[in-house]
This record gives structure tokens, C-alpha cells and sequence, in this order.
């Protein structure tokens, strides 16, 4: 069982900037494909970014060249800078590891973003 803990979330206003971290328990960690996943209030929860790893890297459109995502492996950390935010970008932020099928969330933490 993998255990994923997020921190970092807030209120912040349009345009601001947060950085979240998760923190997982996994010694295969460095092995795992990590995400952000957010989920707004009445909507389903949605893909934000991915990384591989590899260190490859996948964004929504929506927060292209405005969010970034980054590992270290070392740490078995996972963390997602963003940056301009809007308030289409409020919701509660779930850290995911996957790993041949296997999926493991954390509890999610809020992020509010003021217009």
C-alpha cells in the first residue's frame, strides 16, 4: 500500500502562485508515473499534469506554461509550481501514483483561488 500526502494548498488570488507537494511512502517511488488531479465543486476530477519516470511530462492544455510539475526521486517527493492562477483553477488538488494499473491517491488538499 502506497501512502501520498499533499501539502500546500491555500488561498491565493488571480494570478498568484502556490506550490503543492506530496510526499509518498513507496521505496519503488522512482519508478512510479506521478500526477496532480483537481476535481471543482459539481465536476468530475480531471488530469492536471503527469510525470514519468522517466521525467517525462504531460499537462491539460489549460495549464500549459503556467503549472509545472517536477519529482525527486531521492526525496520520494512530487510537487506542481503554479503559477498565474485563475479562478477556473480552484479546487481540491489530488496527488496519484500509478504503477501497472495500480492507482493510489492522497486525501487532496484545497486550492482557492480569489478573482
Amino acid at each position: 500500500q502506497v501512502q501520498l500526502v499533499e501539502s500546500g494548498g491555500g488561498l491565493v488570488q488571480t494570478g498568484g502562485s502556490l506550490t503543492l507537494s506530496c510526499a509518498a511512502s513507496t521505496s519503488m517511488f522512482s519508478i512510479y508515473t506521478m500526477g496532480w488531479y483537481r476535481q471543482a465543486p459539481g465536476k468530475a476530477r480531471e488530469s492536471v499534469a503527469t510525470i514519468t519516470g522517466n521525467f517525462i511530462t504531460n499537462y491539460r492544455d489549460s495549464v500549459k506554461g503556467r503549472f509545472t510539475i517536477s519529482r525527486d526521486n531521492a526525496k520520494k517527493m512530487v510537487y506542481l509550481q503554479m503559477n498565474s492562477l485563475k479562478p477556473e483553477d480552484t479546487g481540491v488538488y489530488y496527488c496519484q501514483g500509478s504503477l501497472i494499473g495500480a492507482n493510489y491517491w492522497g486525501q487532496g488538499t484545497q486550492v482557492t483561488v480569489s478573482s
